[in-house]
């Protein structure tokens, strides 16, 4: 499990979105889970609206390359 904690400009402080990455291993297949948590669904929306999710779809499929290459 891997944990990240970023600050976002407009947030209160000592708020910020906490990203929380955790790999499974079962019978052989790792499932990889993110859980991306916001303080309020203002931020939330923000994130969401930002187009961040082609290049998270992105990341996700070279991720995929890699952990195929090294079977």
């Amino acid at each position: 499990m891997a944990t990240q904690v970023y600050e976002v400009p407009e947030a209160p402080e000592g708020e910020g979105v906490l990203n929380i990455v955790t790999f499974t291993e079962v019978d052989g297949r790792t499932t990889l889970t993110l859980l991306v948590q916001t303080a309020s669904k203002q931020e939330r929306d923000v994130i969401m609206s930002s187009g961040m999710e082609v290049g998270m779809q992105e990341q996700m499929e070279l991720l995929e390359q890699i952990a195929i290459s090294l079977r």
